[in-house]
């Protein structure tokens, strides 16, 4: 199995990104935290300092397995801008690997054209940049390979989603069992 990238600006969401890091790395899973800024400590939307493991001009993500964005303002504005994270993404899309947003951040997907006839949630008020978008309001939402999530709130049932994608529904039942999960 490949890497999961998961993206950072000042401005993330901490909710969404701690507890999908976290998450994703109880099911053995390969993630690496990439910082699309010039510095390798990002501070969430809530101004908790995140130490990332790595800059985004430093990698060619031809391992990348799973691409994840952290929702929260002003990240999810900063990442849909970045010029090499999108082109990233447009890449990625037609690989068929698992692309997962939350919160905020299907709004980079949605300004990159990538939404159209996809069925999709968001934070509420973020559905106007979902341009093509069928917007359920639901607390996570997949649709073939892509994969977004509502927010906060959302963030457990995200994580889990993203790791039923990538290793399947028994260890999502291992995880649920061992954190005391009950869905």
């Amino acid at each position: 199995m490949g890497t999961v990238y998961v993206f950072f600006a000042d401005g993330f969401e901490e909710i969404e990104a701690f507890t999908t890091i976290d998450v994703l790395r109880r099911a053995s899973l390969n993630v690496e935290m990439v910082s699309i800024t010039n510095e390798q400590v990002v501070t969430g939307a809530h101004d908790v300092p995140f130490l990332t493991d790595s800059f985004f001009k430093d990698h060619n993500f031809k391992d990348a397995e799973a691409l994840v964005l952290p929702g929260g303002m002003p990240g999810a504005a900063t990442l849909a801008k970045h010029e090499g994270l999108n082109a990233l993404i447009q890449e990625f899309i037609k690989t068929g690997k698992t692309m997962a947003a939350i919160c905020a951040a299907p709004m980079v997907l949605g300004k990159a054209g990538l939404l159209k006839g996809k069925t999709v949630t968001c934070y509420p008020g973020f559905e106007q940049y979902l341009e093509g978008a069928n917007c359920t309001g639901q607390l996570v939402e997949v649709d073939g390979n892509l994969i977004t999530g509502k927010g906060p709130g959302a963030a457990m049932d995200f994580a889990l989603t993203v790791v039923d994608a990538l290793v399947g529904k028994e260890k999502v039942a291992e995880l649920e069992e061992a954190m005391c999960i009950k869905r």
